[in-house]
């Protein structure tokens, strides 16, 4: 059923052909890591094998089980119920019930209220998010506050938050990008006005947090699908920051980083870091959600270099004047237009984690079409 709706012949002859498509004056180069990795590849496979397992009772998602459109409204046409969908709430899950809980994670609470409701539960969470799990559990532990390098309102996170404040004892602080590590770290390194870092950093700290007891000893962690480069100088900030304060003889104690970038995420970034270094491109095409981080973040490495344009489907290649697409520094969609060059065309082309086969195979059709037709 997986490779009936997600496999693609001519993706599976562009790779074998070196990763490169040529027809007439179009020249197409994909980079050599991209589309489903193995944990939303698994996670998919148990959505779907939920689905026939209990062909007789209702199956739950908590939410997205990845974050790509098609492949929700996939399972949605399987019977597969969103609780995250308008009109739906946790309060309708009975014990009779099957819950698939997503690639993300799902907060320890609601895993909790599952529990305590005794239904069927599938676990589809991804190893690399565990790996997170048990890095912020341990600083929680030995008396760190966990710094997140992550969007406080991804499923992600929330849920990595979760396992490092569990129980009240340990705390957190999520910072979004550098320009918010710097502000925490000026606060290290200074102090200030605590109700005034609250505002800042309001929804991203753990209940109780107090930055003056808190950011003294801190374990960092990131979000799995983050900048992998960002991430690392995040890390070396709060390290100077510390080291600033308390000195180098007080390091050891009170800072600690682990990398928890997912080997997925770091094999497409590196990948796309390759093609961009290897081949003369006109412009890059990056496939995948608007809300999936990880495309974002390959998307911001390509918009660093040349022309890309981030699309969420094929439909987006509206035509050779236009296309749809959500710049990087933008915070929706929009049209763009003589988009595509004329003469010989060399284009650049990856896709996120969450994107299957299918739409990559599908966007170079169209592609064919456009420069050629």
């Amino acid at each position: 059923m997986l490779a009936e709706s997600y496999h693609s012949d001519l993706v599976a002859r562009v790779k074998q052909d070196g990763f490169r498509y040529d027809s007439g004056r179009l020249t197409i180069h994909i980079a050599k890591e991209f589309g489903f990795c193995y944990g939303v590849d698994r996670a998919v496979d148990y959505a779907y094998q939920a689905r026939s397992r209990f062909p007789d009772r209702t199956v739950y998602l908590t939410g997205e089980i990845i974050h790509n459109p098609h492949v929700n409204d996939r399972l949605r046409e399987m019977g597969v119920h969103f609780l995250s969908d308008d009109g739906m709430s946790i309060d309708r899950v009975t014990p009779d019930d099957v819950v698939i809980l997503p690639a993300f994670g799902v907060t320890i609470e609601a895993l909790e209220t599952f529990v305590a409701k005794g239904c069927t539960l599938v676990d589809t969470t991804c190893g690399s998010v565990l790996n997170v799990w048990k890095n912020v559990k341990r600083y929680g532990e030995d008396g760190l506050t966990s710094v997140i390098h992550g969007k406080f309102w991804h499923e992600e996170t929330r849920a990595t938050a979760s396992q490092a404040s569990h129980g009240g004892a340990s705390h957190y602080l999520v910072v979004l990008n550098r320009a918010q590590a710097l502000d925490a770290c000026d606060y290290i390194r200074r102090g200030g006005d605590p109700r005034a870092f609250l505002r800042t950093f309001e929804h991203a700290v753990s209940p109780g947090f107090d930055p003056d007891r808190h950011l003294e000893r801190i374990g960092c962690a990131n979000q799995t699908t983050m900048l992998s480069s960002e991430s690392l100088e995040i890390g070396e900030l709060f390290r100077a920051a510390i080291r600033d304060r308390y000195g180098d003889g007080e390091l050891g104690s009170r800072f600690r980083a682990f990398d928890t970038i997912c080997s997925a995420t770091q094999d497409r970034q590196d990948a796309v870091e390759a093609l961009l270094d290897e081949q003369r491109l006109d412009l890059m095409l990056v496939l995948g959600g608007y809300n999936s981080s990880n495309t974002f973040n390959l998307a911001r490495i390509c918009a660093s270099r040349l022309p890309t344009f981030h699309i969420a489907d094929p439909t987006a290649l509206i035509s050779a004047a236009e296309i749809l697409h959500k710049p990087v520094d933008a915070s929706s969609e929009m049209t763009a237009a003589n988009w595509l060059p004329g003469g010989p065309l060399t284009v650049g082309l990856t896709s996120g984690a969450s994107t299957p086969d299918n739409l990559v195979g599908a966007v170079i059709r169209r592609l064919d079409e456009l420069a050629n037709g």
